[in-house]
């Protein structure tokens, strides 16, 4: 198999990480232009317009900016006058002589590339004026929630000079974790929006533009008319998706955009520009990697033009319980989107479990540990934990500059403890949680009082985020309570106040880093903090609700439910009370998991198993899987002297009619088996789902010679020894079945409400068929049926499922529930070994071993194997056997080497036995 290095990567993301601004001028400087382009923070922007303030309150907030300013002023700098608004730039060569300049400002996210996911919801600023930074002129896109419609920009057609310069929007976590792997990936093509008002520029500059981006930049520009993209983005991204992403269902009057948005449309067309482009400029052997909530149509769209490309898709924020994503209404659009990629990868382990049990419960697909089993492939979903370049942040952080604001800032706040945190201002984020957990924690230990400060970095958001988000009243309430002549509690400080040294600083100095989010998907500015403190080595707390937290080694940090504000009260006590031993022990574990959880093994990781799972899918593609030849398999079989068959019973040999409960298979098929059995040379195993008491016992006493596995590898029945006797092998034996009679009450409930259904209620299994007729998908009541369905899987997941370790396999009209590592794989393991079933090592302990726990080297001696059937776990286990000859018999993609209709099952067999 190749290595990724040697493929080039299409990085579709909605933002390009690169921009065209109008104008001649390149950024202020090689040194600047490389610093804001190379690495910043998430959300963290160097040379940004300043930030205004939060709305007017009683006692408005007084920036640390403006309080150190006044501490660090000397006289001769004191003088009456215009002072500038960022009091830092005196250590910055900045141009002074620079005229004001007006900026139109943009609804995107201001997400630079750095460290952190770049995944937050959209800001909308105010037009203000720079005077103290020297930016070019920028058409970008201007705020459209209130409107369908954008006016561009009368002066866009009148210059056609542009430069390249960082684009604020795109996601910089995911640049900066590409950009860590720049001597590895060899050839990389961005695809995305500029993040600009386009509609008002001519086709030439489009085209001077496009083609130079790419030659340029490495970067495709998808061009999207101005209304489209709003209704996109600001519209269906951020009032539905992103809500709901985060747990957020609102209310209906609220919004109603999250119950039936026209805006979907105009999503539906963004993602089809961008699979059009990417089909554009694809070439072979290229991996697609498309990213976030944004895009979860293109991997379908582009699967349709490109059958067999490399596909990868990551989710960059959190991914709900199927109870909140069922609300979507366009749930379903949403799920096969992404499961036309070969891998799907999250965050953490929990949003990839909510992703599985989303897709089998709302689309009754077979969801396993490592995917999901679709009627066309089986999708890899794994997870794929985003981190830090510690290097570059190691390298940064020796600047001298942020050795002086360290100083400055011991100077300011000597004798003080310093609690930092940096969040956006919206609900999500739960900064109103954090603050009044501080307020509680003044009340509740007044000897602090006048000795902590809490520094808010606040990053930029709308000013409909800060209303919702609720913290101006108490800010107000704490600092009007609590604040001298010479002492703040609580600080606010919006990221256009400060630079990344500053930034930088902050986290060195820091006493404690508090986060209290109510959700999200991968918290690295607390990886940024962990680094930041190597040499003080202070706690972190973290909310519990984090994807951070999700992972062992940050749980050496101070957990905290947000939701809790007693609680967070005395994490914040217990952070500042910590003695230096225990906290330097607890930063060792946080160090050890953000070295090793980087950006280097994020990209590697994925990129690695996207290839090896596209490979893997290509092999098995059903156009490509021949119909079986005959005439090349039965030369084998014939000069063969120990062969191995192992035949799907209902649905390969027995067409079996699930209204008649009986069991009553053709005498042909008796007739057939006993003639396979009958030549010494063979060793036949039948794989049944029926249970072993009843049906299967009848099938034994037809065909005594004949190994059978009953209940999807519940039970084995060896064939008869050398003295005649055979006997039943119970593989469940160690396992917890007290989960049926409540399984089976709960389907008692669905089939009363189900015309038609019925329970089958087997030793070690449960089956319930939810409709017997024709399988027309426009009849109404199976329709109903279906939806009932689901519900019942739900809700046994909900009760059952994990409680009891248990496994759904979804069907056309059935499901099944049997235990989670039990299979018919796990039975042919058994069979397979040297000593057979008897004697291997999962009868009767699979409960605690994996359902591949017989290696291959340790296989019985067999010159040909032939498997028969629609189970693909086997089928893909086999085909690791040189000696296997594999053969599905369903209509869904197959891994196995051939392919037979169910009806050729019969006759090709009989000219097997003839032999």
């Amino acid at each position: 198999m190749s290595s990724w290095r040697n493929h080039r990567v299409v990085i579709a993301s909605l933002f390009l990480p690169t921009t065209a601004a109008l104008g001649e001028s390149p950024p202020a400087s090689p040194d600047q232009a490389a610093q804001e382009i190379t690495f910043t923070p998430n959300n963290f922007k160097l040379g940004d317009p300043p930030r205004s303030p939060l709305p007017q309150r009683p006692g408005p907030l007084k920036s640390i900016v403006e309080d150190l300013k006044s501490r660090t002023a000397t006289p001769a700098a004191s003088t009456p006058g215009v002072e500038a608004l960022n009091p830092f730039s005196s250590l910055f060569k900045q141009n002074s002589s620079s005229k004001p300049v007006t900026r139109t400002s943009s609804p995107n996210p201001i997400v630079t590339p750095g460290l952190g996911t770049g995944n937050a919801p959209p800001g909308r600023l105010p037009r203000r004026t720079l005077t103290d930074h020297h930016i070019p002129l920028r058409i970008q896109r201007k705020h459209s929630r209130s409107t369908s419609t954008r006016r561009p920009d009368p002066e866009a057609h009148l210059s056609q000079q542009w430069h390249a310069e960082f684009n604020p929007h795109c996601n910089g976590g995911l640049k900066n974790a590409v950009d860590s792997v720049d001597d590895k990936m060899r050839k990389q093509l961005w695809v995305g929006v500029l993040g600009t008002n386009t509609d008002g520029w001519m086709d030439p500059l489009k085209k001077n533009v496009e083609r130079r981006m790419k030659e340029e930049q490495n970067s495709v520009v998808v061009w999207i008319p101005d209304s489209e993209f709003a209704g996109c983005y600001d519209e269906f991204c951020h009032q539905v998706l992103w809500p709901a992403l985060h747990y957020a269902v609102p209310d209906a009057p609220k919004t109603k955009f999250f119950y039936e948005s026209a805006a979907y449309k105009h999503y539906v067309a963004v993602n089809q520009r961008f699979a059009d482009a990417i089909a554009a400029n694809y070439q072979e052997g290229d991996i697609v990697w498309v990213n976030d909530y944004h895009l979860m149509l293109v991997p379908r769209m582009v699967r349709e033009k490109l059958p067999n490309a490399i596909i990868g898709f990551f989710m960059h924020v959190a991914f709900p319980s199927s109870e909140i994503f069922r609300c979507l209404a366009v749930r379903e659009s949403l799920l096969r989107g992404l499961l036309a990629a070969d891998l799907i990868g999250f965050q953490t382990a929990n949003y990839a479990r909510h992703f599985r049990q989303t897709v089998s419960r709302i689309l009754a697909m077979e969801a396993l540990p490592k995917g999901v089993q679709t009627d066309e492939r089986f999708v890899d979903v794994g997870v794929f934990p985003m981190g830090i370049d510690v290097r570059l942040l190691a390298e940064r952080r020796k600047d001298p500059e942020v050795g002086e604001w360290v100083r400055l800032l011991k100077q300011r706040y000597a004798g003080m403890k310093m609690i930092v945190g940096r969040d956006k201002l919206d609900e999500v984020q739960g900064v109103r949680q954090k603050i009044l957990a501080f307020e509680m924690f003044l009340n509740k230990h007044p000897e602090f009082r006048g000795k902590v400060v809490l520094i808010q970095v606040a990053l930029q958001t709308t000013e409909e985020n800060e209303l919702h988000g609720g913290v101006v009243d108490i800010v107000s309430r704490i600092n009007s309570r609590y604040s001298t002549l010479t002492y703040q509690p609580v600080v606010f400080l919006h990221t256009d106040d400060l630079s990344f040294s500053q930034y930088l600083a902050l986290l060195t100095v820091a006493d404690a880093f508090i986060v209290t989010s109510l959700r999200e998907g991968m918290a690295l500015r607390t990886h940024e903090f962990v680094e930041c403190q190597e040499e003080t080595k202070r706690p972190l707390i973290l909310s519990e609700f984090t994807g951070s937290y999700s992972y062992s080694g940050f749980r050496s940090c101070i957990a905290i439910n947000p939701w809790d504000s007693r609680g967070t009260a005395d994490a914040i006590n217990k952070a500042l009370t910590m003695p230096d031993e225990e906290a330097a022990s607890r930063w060792d574990d946080l160090h050890h998991h953000v070295v090793a959880q980087n950006s280097q093994a994020f990209v590697t990781s994925f990129l690695t198993r996207c290839l090896r799972t596209n490979i893997e899918h290509l092999r098995g593609d059903a156009q490509e899987v021949a119909q079986f030849d005959l005439a090349h398999i039965l030369p084998g079989y014939k000069h063969s002297e120990k062969r191995l068959l192992l035949l799907d019973f209902e649905g390969t040999i027995w067409n079996r009619d699930p209204r008649n409960r009986a069991f009553e298979p053709p005498e042909e098929v008796y007739g057939l088996l006993n003639k396979l059995a009958g030549d010494p040379k063979n060793d036949v195993w039948i794989l049944s789902g029926l249970p072993a008491k009843g049906a299967m016992e009848v099938l034994a006493q037809k065909v005594p010679k004949v190994g059978i596995v009953a209940e999807n590898g519940c039970f084995i029945k060896t064939k008869p020894s050398r003295n005649g006797e055979a006997q039943w092998i119970n593989m469940v034996a160690n396992f917890n079945l007290s989960w049926k009679p409540l399984c089976v009450e709960l389907l008692n409930y669905f089939t009363e409400r189900t015309p038609g259904s019925f329970v089958e209620e087997r030793e070690a299994s449960v089956v319930w068929r939810f409709w017997c007729g024709p399988p027309d998908e426009s009849s109404g009541n199976r329709q109903w049926a279906r939806r009932q369905a689901a519900e019942a899987q739900n809700h046994i997941f909900d009760s059952l499922g994990e409680r009891y370790g248990l496994r759904i396999i979804p069907g056309a009209n059935s499901f099944l529930v049997l235990p989670n590592n039990i299979s018919r794989s796990t039975a042919v393991g058994a069979i397979l070994h040297p000593g057979g079933p008897v004697h291997s090592p999962l009868a009767g302990r699979a409960a605690w071993m994996s359902p591949d726990a017989a290696e291959p080297g340790e296989i019985r001696d067999i010159d040909f194997v032939l498997a028969l059937g629609s189970d693909e776990k086997l089928l893909r286990r086999l085909n690791e056997l040189d000696t296997a000859e594999t053969c599905s018999t369903g209509s869904k993609g197959t891994d196995a080497k051939w392919r037979m209709d169910a009806e050729q099952v019969m006759p090709t067999l009989s000219q097997f036995a003839n032999i």
